[in-house]
């Protein structure tokens, strides 16, 4: 009997559980992704504010499983899906015929119909996005230190950051500690107090997915640190050299996207329908309308629960429909997709963290505490877990930040 063929697209969280979960299936399993790594996406902001290295949060696919002999990896760009002819069309290669297909594409930015912010306003998903963030803030700090005109100097040390979700909080925060504590030290010329970041959220509060107290303790503890939070003031224009806010101008250089995000094209391969997000719109079991051959999961779907409230874009729901989709390709049978809530964890800076866990919720230093031991735990592998670690232990105690590395031309923007 032949063993079923299985195609995932996509190394991120969702695809790699999938992955890991047909380990012992009888199954030939094909996991296909654009680049060879696998991307721990919640600290790409740590990268982006130079407290650590790319490879710190990345680990070769490859390398993960290559103790899984029922698995292969193809580095390839997916442009295309064969519904009838059940074949992943790829760029260069030649297409993969499936009998099951798992769909874990992740997401990309959305600017909300204003493409041309991008340019100005780069948000972070990729190891590169983190990259060229961190070259613009390091670039604008080494600008300001020899600027003798004091108004573009404040534009430089101005750093604006859209979205005041965790991502949007956890990189506000990380920006303040580098430009205030971090760096001050080794420039003659800027001091703690010369820098400005500021947190732009267009909903009435920071962390909308949290409880409002948690919310608020957020908002206190992002602000001790120097931070000049704006809720409920929508962004209206993004040029190089300023943000428009509610009708205000603010002269910076460096503005950062965490406002929001759009699915891959998988829809559109499949020509179905799709929520206003670009997401998949997927049964109970996490299988395309039609085609009960293929699954979407993760940021890829877009999954409503029993209650009507659709599911975050969150890691651990992408890990768990990865396994649920897995375990429904092993049993031969479709089974309802049940997520269980663990609850939401986001940082703002040393001993400052909101933890909320339905009935129990944390803040201040406990909750950084459950923050860092759970972001080190879901690490792909032990030496990026003792790397990142002693990275961190090293940063607390003297609040260097080793990956302060500007590369490409420091010339151009």
């Amino acid at each position: 009997m032949n063993r079923p063929r299985v195609a995932i697209v996509g190394a991120g969280f969702g695809g790699l559980a999938a992955a890991r979960a047909l380990a012992r299936a009888k199954a030939e399993v094909t996991l296909i992704d654009r680049r060879n790594h696998h991307l721990f996406q919640p600290l790409l902001y740590q990268v982006a504010t130079a407290g650590l290295s790319p490879a710190d949060i990345a680990a070769p696919i490859r390398s993960i499983l290559r103790g899984q002999e029922n698995a292969r990896v193809v580095l390839d760009n997916v442009i295309g899906i064969d519904r009838e002819g059940r074949r992943v069309i790829l760029e260069e290669g030649r297409p993969i015929a499936y009998d099951r297909l798992i769909l874990a594409t992740g997401a990309r930015h959305s600017y909300f119909g204003r493409d041309e912010w991008a340019e100005h306003a780069p948000g972070i998903k990729t190891i590169d996005d983190a990259t060229a963030v961190r070259r613009k803030v390091l670039l604008a700090l080494e600008r300001a230190e020899t600027e003798t005109d004091p108004v573009r100097r404040q534009a430089l040390l101005t750093f604006a950051v859209i979205g005041g979700g965790p991502t949007g909080v956890e990189m506000a925060g990380a920006i303040a500690e580098l430009a205030r504590r971090s760096v001050s030290k080794d420039f003659r010329s800027i001091t703690p107090h010369c820098s400005r970041v500021l947190l732009i959220e267009a909903g009435p509060r920071l962390l909308g997915g949290f409880a409002d107290r948690l919310s608020e303790k957020a908002l206190r503890a992002i602000e001790e640190l120097g931070v000049t939070v704006l809720t409920g003031k929508p962004v209206e224009a993004i040029t190089d050299r300023h943000v428009d806010v509610a009708g205000i101008r603010i002269p910076t250089d460096t503005v950062i996207w965490a406002a929001g995000v759009q699915a891959s094209p998988a829809s559109t391969w499949l020509d179905s329908l799709a929520d206003r997000a670009g997401r998949v719109l997927v049964r109970q079991d996490l299988t395309v309308p039609g085609y009960p051959e293929i699954f979407a999961i993760g940021d890829t779907a877009s999954f409503v629960r029993q209650d009507g409230r659709p599911l975050p874009g969150i890691a651990p729901v992408a890990k768990q429909q990865g396994r649920h989709a897995a375990r429904q390709i092993v049993r031969g049978r479709s089974e309802p997709f049940r997520y269980r809530d663990y609850g939401s964890l986001a940082t703002i800076g040393r001993h400052r963290a909101v933890a909320d866990f339905g009935r129990l919720r944390l803040s201040g230093t406990l909750a950084w505490l459950v923050w860092c031991t759970a972001h080190i735990f879901f690490l792909a592998g032990y030496r990026n877990r003792l790397i990142v670690g002693a990275n961190w232990l090293w940063n607390y105690l003297t609040f260097e930040r080793g990956a302060r590395l500007i590369t490409g031309d420091a010339k151009s923007r």
